[in-house]
């Protein structure tokens, strides 16, 4: 049987859920975004009553960041025109664990390069990525003598399982805690601790011969334990690629962290093989350090669909229906409860979830701008 061209029309979007577990509320979206998509692309939304195949010719939507690309090709997947999302070809190159290098003399997981985080330096905080106890211990005590060190579990979203600490002996009961054979295969991240934090987030979307990129911030919200999570992005997106970003008039914190959002993932590209993606969002932060110097960095890398794609996916139908636009703003929302919604609105999810209770997500885009 021939394979289909990657650029060959597709016959249908499939979502590829990889996870053991999605939530109601993301089904729904991860469901509205694959609607979305086909759309874009011209062809249906499919659930395929058998396993996908390379002969198939699908799109696909998957919920995570792929691994193996020899175990994707055979659905298909081989390049960026075959899915939104991303593919690497070891489990740590999808999480935070690559934005550090080893201590000297570590142990690594196969695949690992120090060549990626020597390239991306200036685009990193200071910190280390580990893959045992014993090299966590040797990383901290590295680290700690210049003040407060944040301990960075990879596969954590959002903050969540992280600790600062300011002694070695904090460190070993979250060490304690923690799966010798997940810490070989996954890694932890030791990192210096930063104040009065701002976060920018810098991203790109490649889907149907359109390219977007895009600067923005996030939002927190209060679920109904009261408890600050997730509440939205806000994104100013641009028609064409991180160039076109930065022809924007920008303030000095935002140009650096384009730059270096710029620089993390050329360094993707040259040092793991295998990489592809056509979604990719940075999280950079600014901040000052123990030293009471200010400091830039990427944070982690998302190579998937996220929090943020439901507004990527209204500025890419935006700029696919109107050739002359250049400029949109983009938002993304997270509500409990029941709000009125905007007019302008676009329903992803609104339900009472059996997790989180009364949620609403939506989408907004405005701001239209046809100048170059």
């Amino acid at each position: 049987m021939t394979m289909p061209n990657a650029c060959a029309p597709k016959s249908g979007v499939v979502l590829l859920d990889t996870r053991a577990h999605t939530p109601d509320h993301e089904h729904a979206v991860h469901l509205k975004l694959a609607d979305g998509l086909a759309r874009l692309l011209g062809c249906p939304h499919v659930q395929p009553s058998q396993p996908p195949s390379a002969t198939d010719g699908y799109y696909y939507l998957p919920t995570e960041t792929l691994v193996d690309p020899e175990r994707h090709a055979a659905l298909g997947i081989c390049s960026e025109q075959d899915l939104f999302g991303g593919l690497v070809a070891h489990p740590y190159m999808a999480t935070k664990a690559i934005s550090h290098p080893l201590p000297a003399g570590a142990s690594f997981p196969p695949g690992w390069t120090d060549a990626f985080a020597r390239q991306a330096c200036d685009a990193l905080l200071r910190g280390y990525t580990v893959f045992s106890k014993a090299d966590a211990r040797t990383a901290a005590q590295l680290l700690l003598t210049d003040g407060p060190l944040r301990i960075k579990p990879v596969l954590a979203c959002a903050g969540r399982g992280q600790q600062v600490i300011t002694t070695a002996d904090e460190l070993e009961p979250l060490l304690a805690g923690m799966d010798d054979q997940d810490l070989a295969l996954w890694g932890l991240v030791l990192e210096e601790d930063l104040s009065e934090v701002q976060t920018f987030s810098v991203g790109q979307v490649r889907v149907a011969g359109l390219t977007c990129s895009y600067h923005g911030t996030q939002q927190l919200t209060r679920d109904h334990q009261g408890t600050e999570v997730y509440g939205g992005s806000d994104l100013v997106v641009v028609r064409g690629d991180y160039q076109a970003l930065l022809q924007l008039p920008l303030d000095e914190p935002l140009r650096l962290a384009i730059n270096q959002a710029m620089a993390y993932e050329q360094a993707a590209e040259q040092h793991f093989p295998g990489f592809i993606a056509s979604r990719r969002n940075y999280d950079i932060a600014r901040g000052v350090n123990p030293q009471g110097h200010l400091r830039s960095g990427v944070l982690e890398q998302s190579w998937r669909l996220g929090g943020a794609s439901s507004a990527e996916l209204l500025a890419l139908q935006a700029f696919a229906d109107d050739p002359a636009l250049q400029r949109v703003r983009a938002s993304t929302h997270e509500v409990f409860g029941t709000p009125e919604l905007p007019t302008d609105a676009t329903l992803f999810y609104q339900g009472n979830d059996s997790e989180l209770g009364q949620l609403s997500k939506f989408a907004r885009i405005r701001e239209h701008d046809h100048s170059e």
